[in-house]
């Protein structure tokens, strides 16, 4: 179990304070869509995915990218226990989905691409080492199952 300092705690919240997770999810999810473009077999059913425009204008990459980011805020919300909260999605890549876990650490750099775009210069060095952290230790829990 990872512990983080209350300045950590109170860093990572700040910086999930001000995301904007209709715009974050979306972006984040396309960018892992188009410069890693292999992810895409795990999406066959999104549709068109056969180019940028095809990606960033496909309402189930914006739906599911908001959806990974509400399983980020219940992690934010209850950072002691990360591990086990994810324990059912770890479980789901693992078993049923078959995502390379590898693809959980890319997402997480595309994430952290688009909260620095989105927060410019308040995206502190200090706020994005604990947010690193925090996207390190989720990308852990979910990479837990896999054998």
């Amino acid at each position: 179990m990872v512990h983080f300092t209350d300045a950590e705690a109170k860093a990572i919240k700040t910086v999930w304070g001000k995301v904007n997770v209709d715009i974050v999810g979306p972006q984040a999810l396309a960018r892992l869509l188009i410069v890693y473009p292999w992810t895409q077999r795990y999406f066959g059913a999104f549709g068109n995915l056969t180019n940028a425009a095809a990606i960033l204008g496909n309402a189930k990459v914006a739906h599911h990218g908001k959806v990974v980011l509400g399983a980020l805020d219940k992690a934010v919300h209850d950072l002691e226990h990360i591990v086990a909260n994810y324990a059912s999605l770890s479980e789901l890549h693992s078993t049923k989905l078959h995502v390379d876990p590898d693809n959980f650490r890319v997402l997480g750099d595309c994430i952290t691409i688009v909260l620095a775009a989105q927060l410019g210069t308040g995206f502190t060095v200090e706020l994005n080492a604990a947010f690193q952290k925090f996207l390190d230790v989720v990308i852990a829990a979910l990479r837990k199952q896999y054998h």
